[in-house]
């Protein structure tokens, strides 16, 4: 039986041990609002790795204190959320797994209530109950939060600058993988998509100046990190709606990606403008699928994969090159374990659990 899954793949050196990664998941659980890591990020994030999953990647994680979701969210713009971090990232490679970590900044969508833990979950946190100026490529309100301010050509350096010092924290930090967030709506796919850019300068209009934001981040990311982390980037490969980012567009800007050194594109869809999304199993591996073929990178599937067999068809079929597992590693950490015995590969045991596992297999 073949085991795709388990196989390793190798980015800049780095031999991950199989194929089955975590995707960034927002907690909302830093109540302090501070961005610091918590004993749930160690004992959430330790858990994925113990699991058996090759790459965890940690939520997305404020480069800039506007740049969060929401004041519940990691952030990496001081090195005490470094310091914080240090030890999560040690036990997760303590268990085998590559520990990645999200580089985020929200744009328009950020300063929004949490989407648990507050009374309130839709809509703008109000300036005088803890929030904050959002801002964008353009003043373009995302449907039921505040408009944002746009940001001159002095607010995008400083978000590219904030991007280059996340980075470089990260890596002191232990992570082996950064993936830039230009996906679900968030600033940098707000900057891709004509839907929320409507700018006439040179970071408006054809997509080479609509990317011209991500391209400066990847840069200043990879020369901040060195050679020897791999760099991933989420895209958004369709906005779902007439006028915004297509497939084909996706496919160009990883191809540009890939001239500047990224390794890897985690294809995700949608979250930019609310749209009819057709959500099913696997609906967005044919996109990942597309910027494989066009722009030649390895590429990450996500979207309600949730069965070995599923997972391992995916691969087996060159339809990407590993696969995101989201919330069926919420429902079971060990969903890589029970991946490997559905696909005959030996499942990637902690010894201290081992016993368990051969008494359940023996029932």
């Amino acid at each position: 039986m073949s085991q795709r899954l388990f196989e390793p793949i190798t980015l800049r050196g780095i031999q991950i041990r199989n194929r089955i990664w975590v995707p960034p998941m927002c907690q909302y659980a830093v109540e302090e609002h501070d961005g610091v890591a918590t004993d749930w990020h160690l004992v959430h994030l330790g858990a994925l790795a113990r699991g058996g999953a090759g790459v965890v990647i940690v939520e997305a994680t404020g480069v800039v204190p506007e740049g969060r979701i929401s004041p519940k969210d990691l952030g990496l713009w001081n090195d005490e959320q470094r310091d914080a971090l240090a030890p999560i990232v040690r036990f997760m490679r303590s268990q085998g797994a590559v520990a990645g970590i999200q580089l985020a900044h929200a744009g328009r969508k950020a300063s929004a209530w949490p989407e648990w833990g507050t009374e309130q979950t839709d809509g703008s946190i109000p300036l005088d109950a803890g929030g904050w100026e959002t801002v964008g490529p353009s003043a373009v309100a995302f449907p039921g939060l505040r408009v944002p301010r746009e940001l001159d050509e002095q607010g995008i350096a400083e978000v590219v600058r904030a991007f280059a010092a996340a980075a470089r924290r990260a890596v002191e930090a232990g992570f082996e993988l950064l993936e830039i967030h230009g996906a679900h709506g968030y600033l940098v796919h707000e900057f891709l998509s004509p839907m929320s850019n409507h700018r006439t300068d040179a970071y408006g209009g054809p997509l080479e100046n609509r990317a011209r934001l991500l391209l400066e981040i990847v840069d200043a990311v990879r020369h901040e990190a060195g050679e020897s982390v791999v760099l991933a980037v989420r895209l958004s490969a369709t906005d779902w709606a007439d006028g915004g980012v297509t497939s084909d567009e996706t496919v160009q800007v990883a191809s540009w990606l890939g001239e500047r050194g990224v390794d890897l594109v985690d294809v995700s869809t949608g979250g930019n403008v609310p749209a009819a999304i057709p959500a099913g199993p696997g609906y967005q591996v044919p996109f990942a699928t597309a910027v494989r073929a066009g722009s030649k990178l390895p590429v990450g599937a996500v979207g309600l994969i949730t069965e070995a067999r599923q997972a391992e068809h995916i691969l087996l079929t060159e339809q990407a090159d590993v696969v995101l597992v989201g919330r069926e590693m919420l429902r079971d950490p060990n969903f890589p374990i029970r991946a490997a015995q559905a696909v005959g590969a030996t499942p990637p045991v902690p010894a201290p659990y081992r016993r368990g596992f051969r008494q359940a297999t023996a029932a």
